[in-house]
């Protein structure tokens, strides 16, 4: 995928996010970082196009997004979804609780969206 323009408000912003993850959002990068997992890259609160992922492989084409309850039923996050699939992205969501609580079964279905479990 061919680097894209971001504007700089989004990656003020993106900084501002990597230096105040959440908790559920750090717990998670601990798993992610230093390509601990199969050895993936993956970066946090990266700008891509006009939005700002929780965390993406580019080599994968692969988005991780960690939510709280503000994003159940959301149409905002439908159609970033869609755009960020259009790009060619696949975009997994989990809950807050489920990275609390099934971190393992997260790092699976991470690997499995990957082809490498």
């Amino acid at each position: 995928m061919p680097h894209q323009k971001v504007p700089s408000i989004n990656r003020t912003n993106a900084k501002q996010m990597r230096s105040e993850p959440t908790e559920e959002e750090d717990i998670l990068w601990q798993s992610l970082r230093g390509r601990k997992l199969e050895k993936l890259k993956f970066k946090r609160q990266v700008p891509v196009g006009n939005y700002i992922v929780d965390f993406v492989c580019m080599e994968e084409n692969l988005i991780v997004e960690v939510d709280g309850v503000q994003h159940a039923d959301s149409s905002y996050d439908k159609r970033r979804d869609d755009d960020l699939s259009e790009r060619g992205f696949t975009i997994l969501r989990f809950w807050n609780d489920e990275v609390r609580n099934e971190l393992v079964m997260m790092c699976d279905t991470i690997l499995a969206a990957t082809k490498r479990l």
